[in-house]
């Protein structure tokens, strides 16, 4: 037989990642395209005006990722430099022209990522320092901000006023990083797809962080 406090140990685990993975699908509000809305938006915001689908490639050379729209045409894609120590990253349309320039400090512990619009406007994402469940990242140029259920995978973008802007789920149990944007705001719809790429670099950079940790600590 197996060491009794081992196997006490791994059920403890598996008991906890079930009950990890059971709060993730019972409340995250990520859909599909053709889906439609999660009813809880549709109950908390009303109907979004679009919706946007953003999905990073595995393996790519360039860190690429597309945003698509309801029928999964691409609307825009990103690209980053694989090794760059600001995490430089480029937003254009599908047919190539610039939406954004993204980069981030090299060390930050409010994880600020900087972005520049293709139009002149600039703002700065900061991240307030880590918060139990719930993150809390200003965006303080526009007034806006982005509140986050880690445990969920849920994020909603506001504006001044409290207003949404925006409602960003992500895919729970997936080898790709696959969000679904509820677009409240269209006129605003180039900055929340920045901001969502932001946030998809942000969450990375944090699972690589705590992937070397664990690695250093092993």
């Amino acid at each position: 037989m197996g060491d009794p406090g081992f196997l006490i140990v791994f059920a403890v685990f598996i008991i906890i990642v079930a009950v990890i993975v059971g709060v993730r699908r019972k409340h995250q509000r990520y859909h599909k395209s053709g889906q439609g809305a999660d009813s809880r938006n549709l109950d908390n915001y009303g109907a979004p005006a679009l919706s946007l689908y953003s999905e990073a490639k595995l393996f790519s050379p360039h860190n690429i990722i597309t945003v698509a729209d309801e029928n999964d045409k691409p609307v825009y894609k990103a690209h980053s430099r694989v090794i760059s120590l600001h995490d430089k990253t480029w937003l254009e349309t599908a047919d190539g022209k610039e939406v954004a320039y993204i980069w981030s400090k090299a060390v930050s512990v409010h994880e600020r990522h900087f972005v520049e619009m293709a139009d002149g406007v600039k703002f700065q994402i900061s991240n307030e320092l880590m918060h139990l469940i719930r993150d809390v990242t200003n965006i303080e140029e526009l007034g806006w901000k982005l509140e986050g259920n880690i445990m969920a995978l849920n994020f909603v973008l506001t504006d001044g006023a409290g207003r949404p802007i925006a409602v960003v789920g992500q895919k729970a149990l997936s080898v790709k990083d696959i969000f679904s944007i509820d677009i409240y705001q269209p006129q605003h719809e180039a900055i929340i797809v920045a901001i969502v790429i932001t946030l998809q670099h942000m969450l990375k950079d944090r699972r690589n962080a705590a992937a070397a940790n664990s690695s250093s600590s092993s």
